[in-house]
């Protein structure tokens, strides 16, 4: 077989590899899940087993239930299932709701980014219960992986688009070979899985001159560098009460992504802010409506026709907040946590970062521009972790 070796996988860890012409563990062994209502696609498996990786090693690393809210392969949120606050709670349209972990799990991770959710897959790391599948019930999804479903949990989804919503059981046992293949463009590219284990061990290299790392923090750390895992990259996230709250995948420059997620963070944040919760929208106006409105009142870009288009929504336009306002708020949070999946190049993704609150940072280090980045999270009084463990997913 005509073969090349390859110098190594997606990342430097993943030492074998090699491109070829064939198939590779074809017709072998039973899947690893079962169809349990309506009829998965192509997209939906990419989603599912990506996502079910993740809450998955969430649940090893936290003790917590965990949820994933995926779309196009990368999570736009994901959480554990810590309680919520009552503002938060207001903040992700769930007030007065008597939620089981579970639930507050995937609460939270829909909650991180709404609009990028709309449509999401749904991954969750424990049995369904009746209370998490009322949430994925009211909510636009495209379908859901659990390791089981309750009675009443499966009956809730298996009515869910007239029946045809996909809900699939994983063997929670399962694992998979040690080598992984797929085709492109005709080609077999072969390497081992990334089976790098995200540890506490990993945020034991401390490189600036504060080195205090809280529990808080240090899960927040390890939560943003573990959806990292599973983020298509280039990637970047921020992290905050044990969820990931900002997610900036698949650019092509780490500023990008730091922008991206930086951005999504303050909106987070902005909306537990009293202004926001206080917004007073007409009768009947729909959850997603009340997301997009909410996301263009904190728009400091939004053009004079978004603007008119979000205030139909309200019964009395809201003054917006200014960006003075908005710092002083930023401000309060403690324990941001921002993780990337390589190094970080240049200072700018530090200035970016401080500018959300953040004071904790991941990243693979490495790079000839290290001293700067260091001295630049000095500056800002942050601390900076090299894991050496660069987190590439493609």
């Amino acid at each position: 077989m005509d073969e090349i070796k390859l110098r190594y996988g997606v990342n430097p860890h993943q030492s074998h590899a090699r491109a070829f012409i064939g198939t590779v563990h074809a017709g072998t062994g039973p899947l690893p899940f079962k169809v349990l209502a309506g009829a998965p696609g192509y997209v939906n498996l990419l989603d599912a087993l990506n996502s079910w990786q993740l809450v998955h090693e969430m649940k090893e690393l936290t003790g917590l239930p965990s949820a994933a809210s995926f779309k196009h392969v990368s999570p736009a949120g994901a959480a554990t299932g810590k309680p919520l606050s009552p503002e938060l709670a207001e903040s992700c349209f769930v007030s007065g709701a008597e939620l089981s972990p579970l639930a507050a799990a995937y609460v939270r991770a829909r909650g991180a980014d709404r609009l990028a959710s709309f449509g999401d897959w749904i991954a969750l790391s424990d049995t369904v219960d009746e209370s998490t599948a009322k949430v994925i019930s009211r909510e636009v999804s495209d379908g859901c992986i659990a390791p089981g479903y309750e009675p009443a949990a499966l009956k809730l989804l298996s009515a869910k688009k007239h029946g045809t919503y996909p809900v699939l059981e994983m063997d929670a046992s399962y694992r998979p070979p040690e080598i992984e293949a797929r085709q492109v463009f005709g080609v077999t590219l072969e390497q081992a899985r990334n089976n790098a284990a995200i540890t506490p061990a990993l945020l034991d290299k401390v490189v600036t001159t504060r080195k205090q790392i809280p529990d808080e923090a240090r899960t927040n750390m390890l939560v943003a560098t573990l959806a990292l895992k599973y983020t298509q990259s280039n990637s970047v996230c921020v992290a905050y009460d044990g969820q990931v709250i900002g997610m900036g995948a698949g650019q092509q420059s780490r500023i990008a992504c730091t922008r991206i997620a930086c951005a999504k963070a303050d909106k987070w944040l902005l909306r537990l802010h009293p202004n926001v919760r206080a917004l007073d929208f007409k009768k009947n106006t729909s959850r997603t409506e009340k997301a997009n409105a909410i996301d263009l009142y904190l728009e400091e870009d939004a053009t004079e026709a978004e603007i008119a288009a979000w205030r139909l929504n309200f019964h009395a336009v809201p003054a917006p907040l200014s960006r003075e306002e908005k710092q002083e708020w930023l401000a309060r949070f403690d324990g941001v946590a921002l993780s990337s999946d390589a190094f970080i190049p240049f200072r700018d993704n530090i200035d970016r970062a401080a500018r959300s609150g953040v004071r904790y940072v991941v990243q693979t280090g490495g790079s000839s521009r290290d001293e700067g980045i260091i001295r630049a999270a000095d500056e800002y009084g942050m601390v900076m972790v090299f894991t050496g463990l660069r987190l590439f997913h493609h």
